[in-house]
């Protein structure tokens, strides 16, 4: 249009329509943990959920570990294995993929990378912590703890205002290979992350989000040995997000869908 205009609402709205009617908007949420791999395809309202494994000369490996991408081509060939042959015919995906917080950066390089065998016309990333307060509908304006328990991997973070503020890690979860972790093991590790940000948070912030309580996602949230350790160690109310091993890339999906309504997302592909 001259001048720069934009196009008038009606036009706006034909052009995107409601998946999965809008082809051109194909999107995928992405969310590759150590132990498993969800993605949601908005096209087809698929949701597809594999271990996260792949296969080279040296037979079946893993190429996320610990919450790292140790394998880029790895991680390319299986999303092209699992999602290549769901995508319609000449569609370019935008792609918004959940990362964890610390080591982030490495991940979110990787994981580029590796989603570009799904020729995407542009790769998002959120922080999985995010992810997983938007999937439980959680108030962003305050203080928030947000504990996601993986299989490899554990992540306390605090976010304020919707924005990472602190976080901890630790390379334990409940699907460690060795299979030494006990859920007093685990619920000892996240105490003493927690305990670490209060020490260190010179405002308020950390104890009142403590306060209001703990949101757990992940699959050790799903036992109940581990949420029982937790709530004797912590002393602080505990929020299970509901379907908490899927929080992740529900909460992806749900960006993905604003995504979708965005006036830049008319753009060509």
């Amino acid at each position: 249009m001259k001048g720069g205009a934009h196009p008038p609402n009606g036009a706006l709205r034909h052009r995107h329509r409601p998946w999965p009617g809008c082809r051109r908007c194909c999107g995928i949420a992405l969310d590759m943990g150590s132990a498993r791999t969800r993605a949601w395809i908005s096209v087809t309202g698929t949701v597809v959920d594999v271990p996260t494994v792949t296969s080279s000369a040296a037979g079946a490996t893993r190429p996320v570990r610990h919450g790292a991408i140790v394998d880029t081509a790895g991680s390319a060939r299986m999303l092209g294995s699992h999602l290549g042959h769901r995508l319609p015919d000449l569609t370019r995906p935008l792609v918004i993929v959940t990362a964890p917080v610390l080591d982030g950066a490495a991940y979110r390089t990787r994981a580029r990378s590796a989603v570009d065998v799904l020729r995407p016309r542009g790769v998002l990333t959120v922080p999985s912590a995010r992810a997983v307060a938007l999937a439980a509908d959680a108030d962003l304006s305050r203080p928030l703890l947000v504990v996601d328990l993986g299989a490899h991997l554990t992540e306390a973070v605090l976010l304020c205002d919707g924005a990472v503020t602190d976080a901890r890690c630790t390379a334990l979860g409940t699907g460690d290979p060795d299979g030494t972790t006990s859920a007093g093991h685990l619920a000892g590790a996240v105490s003493s992350m927690l305990t670490a940000m209060l020490r260190q948070d010179s405002t308020s912030l950390t104890a009142s989000a403590l306060h209001r309580g703990v949101l757990l996602a992940g699959g050790g949230a799903l036992r109940a040995d581990v949420t029982h350790h937790l709530a004797r160690r912590l002393r602080a109310p505990l929020h299970v997000v509901p379907a908490p091993h899927t929080a992740a890339v529900r909460g992806a999906a749900k960006l993905l869908r604003a995504a979708h309504t965005h006036p830049s997302a008319s753009g060509p592909i």
